[in-house]
C-alpha cells in the first residue's frame, strides 16, 4: 500500500503513523550508524533519522550519498520531538534519491552579498528567505481580505500608459507601435479615480516602475502597490481607512507568521503596538519637532530617509503627516480650503527607521482647479482630457491611498535591505538574474 504523501507543515496529522515526505536535503550530518537528514518541502524543515539496522544497506548507502540540494523522497515514522526542526522528526524507513546536486554553491559558510544577489535563484531556498516569502504571501493576502471584506471591488489598471501621474521623469519609456511613446506605470491612481467613480469602493494591486536613479536601502525600480481608491472620502476619512488597514495587515500577520518572524529573530515589540489611533501631525508640526531635535531643515522642503526616521522615533509606532505644501505634492491633490497652499495629502512613516509606507491624498473635484493644476505642472492637457471627464460628468469628494508592498514585508521582517522583500528585486545596478 502506498504511505499519504505528507507535508512538513501538517506533520501534527500524522503522529504515529507512516509517511512520505518529497524534497531537497538542507543540511547532513552523521554519528556512526546513524544519518540525520534535513529535509525541506518549502513549508518547513523535518529531521529524518535513518538508523543503519532498520534499513537495507542499499536505503543508507543512498542517504550517505545526498549532498547539498538534491531531491529525494523519504518514508518513514512521524514521532514528536521538541527538540528537533518544527517539533517532529522522521524514523526512516527507505531513501530515494529523485535527482543529484553537485557542487552547490551556497554553503554554510559566509557569502558576500553581491555572490548571494547572483545566485539569487538559488539563495531563495534558504530557510531565511523562505521564511520572508511566506511572510510576504500572508502580507498580501491579509491586504486582498481586508478591501474584499468591505466591499471593495478589485480593478486592474493598465501598466502601459500613455502618460504619467506625477510627469515623466523617473519613468521607464518604450516605443509603442506607431503610436509613439508608453511608458510603465508609476502608479495605478489615475485609474482607479475611475474605477471609485464607477464602482463606489475599488483597490489596485499590481507591479509599479520608477526609474530613479536612487541606491538606497529602500529604493526599487519595480516594485508592488496596493492603491484603494473611494468615493465620498475625504482627507479624514483617508486616514481613518489607512490606519484601520495598517493595524489589520500587521496584527494579522504577527500573528499568523509568528514562526517565520521568530526565523528570523524579529523582535515584534514595536508591531505589537501598531493599533489605533495613529498621531496625527500637519507637515508644520512635523518640521517643529526636526527643528527641537536640532535638525537644519527647510519648511518646504521634502523629507529625506533621516527625517523621516526622527519624527517616526518620536512616537515610536506609524505617525500621520498630513497638509503639505502644495509645491511638494502631486497636481491631483486638492487644495485646503482653508489654506491653499496646503495640500490634502498624508504620509504615514514607519518606525524603526523604516520611513514612508503609505502616501494619500484628497482627489482634485474640481475640473477648473485641476485644469489649472496641471498646466501649473507643465502637463500635456490632451493626455489628461479622459482623466478631466472624471470631473465633468457627476464629479464628487474623491479619496484614496498607495501602499508600497517591499517596504511594509522589509518592516514587518525587520530588514535591512528592501533587496530580500521581493524574489527578483530590480534596482538601479542590478537586472539579473
Amino acid at each position: 500500500m502506498t504511505k499519504p504523501q505528507a507535508y512538513i507543515k501538517d506533520l501534527n496529522e500524522f503522529v504515529g503513523k507512516e509517511v512520505t515526505l518529497k524534497g531537497w536535503l538542507y543540511n547532513k550530518r552523521s554519528s556512526g550508524k546513524v544519518k540525520f537528514l534535513i529535509l525541506r518541502d518549502g513549508t518547513g524543515l523535518l529531521q529524518c533519522i535513518v538508523f543503519k539496522g532498520n534499513v537495507s544497506e542499499e536505503v543508507f548507502e543512498t542517504a550517505d550519498s545526498l549532498a547539498q540540494e538534491a531531491s529525494f523522497e523519504v518514508t518513514g515514522l512521524v514521532k514528536e520531538e521538541k527538540r528537533a526542526p518544527g517539533g517532529f522528526e522522521l524514523d526512516a524507513t527507505d531513501v530515494k534519491l529523485i535527482a543529484a546536486s553537485v557542487d552547490y554553491p551556497i554553503s554554510p559558510k559566509d557569502h558576500g552579498i553581491e555572490f548571494l544577489m547572483d545566485h539569487r535563484h538559488l539563495w531563495l531556498r534558504s530557510k531565511r528567505q523562505a521564511a520572508i516569502l511566506r511572510i510576504r504571501h500572508r502580507i498580501i493576502k491579509a491586504m486582498r481580505d481586508f478591501f474584499d471584506d468591505r466591499g471593495f471591488t478589485l480593478f486592474d489598471p493598465p501598466i502601459l500608459t500613455p502618460n504619467a501621474c506625477e510627469g515623466t521623469s523617473t519613468l521607464f519609456e518604450t516605443e509603442y507601435f506607431d503610436l509613439g511613446s508608453a511608458f510603465l506605470t508609476q502608479s495605478g491612481q489615475l485609474y482607479a479615480e475611475a474605477g471609485a467613480l464607477a464602482l463606489g469602493k475599488v483597490y489596485t494591486f499590481g507591479p509599479t516602475f520608477r526609474a530613479e536613479k536612487s541606491k538606497t536601502r529602500r529604493h526599487l525600480t519595480e516594485f508592488w502597490m496596493v492603491e484603494p481608491e473611494m468615493a465620498f472620502f475625504d482627507l479624514d476619512d483617508d486616514m481613518d481607512l489607512a490606519e484601520e488597514f495598517l493595524e489589520y495587515v500587521i496584527q494579522t500577520v504577527i500573528t499568523e507568521r509568528k514562526s517565520d518572524l521568530d526565523d528570523l529573530e524579529r523582535d515584534t515589540t514595536l508591531l505589537e503596538q501598531v493599533k489605533r489611533p495613529f498621531p496625527r501631525i500637519t507637515y508644520e508640526e512635523a518640521v517643529k519637532i526636526l527643528h527641537e531635535k536640532g535638525v537644519d531643515f527647510k519648511y518646504g522642503d521634502d523629507f529625506g530617509a533621516a527625517d523621516e526616521t526622527i519624527i517616526s522615533d518620536h512616537f515610536q509606532k506609524p505617525v500621520m503627516v498630513h497638509r503639505w505644501p502644495a509645491e511638494t505634492k502631486a497636481f491631483y491633490m486638492k487644495r485646503d480650503e482653508n489654506n491653499p497652499n496646503l495640500a490634502l495629502g498624508v504620509d504615514v512613516l514607519a518606525p524603526e527607521g523604516y520611513g514612508e509606507v503609505i502616501g494619500g491624498s484628497q482627489r482634485e473635484d474640481n475640473l477648473d482647479l485641476l485644469i489649472e493644476r496641471i498646466k501649473e505642472h507643465n502637463l500635456p492637457q490632451e493626455y489628461f482630457e479622459w482623466y478631466l471627464d472624471l470631473r465633468r460628468y457627476g464629479s464628487v469628494p474623491h479619496s484614496g491611498f498607495g501602499l508600497g508592498l517591499e517596504r511594509t514585508v522589509a518592516w514587518i521582517c525587520g530588514l535591512d535591505h528592501i533587496r530580500e522583500t521581493i524574489p527578483f528585486p530590480r534596482m538601479i545596478y542590478r537586472n539579473t538574474p
